[in-house]
Order: C-alpha cells, then sequence, then structure tokens
C-alpha cells in the first residue's frame, strides 16, 4: 500500500540515474572550475605581488589587488555560481518556485 505521504515524502525531482549523474557532473565541474579560478586569484595574484609594481588609481597595483580586487573578484564568482546554478537546475527541471 502506498500513500500520498509515502510519495511526497522522498520525491525524486530527476527522472532516472543517468539524468542525475549528468546534473551532478555538471555541478561538480562548475564547481572545480570556480574554485580554479579562486585560487589563481588568491594565490597567484599574492605570488607575484613583487612583480606587480606599477601605480593603478595612485596606489600600488599589488596592494589594490589585495584590498579591493581579489575580494570583487570573489564576489562575482559567487554571482557567477549563483547564475549558473540557478540555470542548470531550470534544465535539469530541479528549480525552486520563486
Amino acid at each position: 500500500m502506498s500513500t500520498s505521504a509515502d510519495a511526497s515524502a522522498n520525491p525524486s525531482p530527476l527522472p532516472n540515474a543517468a539524468v542525475r549523474r549528468r546534473y551532478w557532473l555538471r555541478n561538480r565541474r562548475l564547481t572545480a572550475g570556480l574554485l580554479f579560478l579562486w585560487m589563481a586569484v588568491t594565490f597567484l595574484v599574492a605570488f607575484f605581488a613583487r612583480e606587480l609594481s606599477f601605480s593603478f588609481f595612485g596606489w600600488p597595483f599589488s596592494f589594490w589587488m589585495a584590498a579591493q580586487g581579489a575580494p570583487l573578484v570573489y564576489l562575482v564568482l559567487v554571482l557567477v555560481y549563483a547564475a549558473a546554478m540557478n540555470r542548470l537546475d531550470r534544465r535539469f527541471g530541479v528549480d525552486e518556485d520563486d
């Protein structure tokens, strides 16, 4: 005997295992790509900061990148992730109703 409570207790919005695998594969690829960009901004810019010794808006570029640029890039990464995941969720039919 199946009741409507049983059906709603564990809903499966994605139809089958192959579709779920594709969804999570794309999710992990997106996350890995954005984490790579985060790592590049965090570590590579800091590593080469001494070579970035030109003036940018009156301050050394390395100071500006550490104080302003990196947090702005992190904010953009979060916005890109949110937009991309919303698009991915809509594509696979697992988006939330607003």
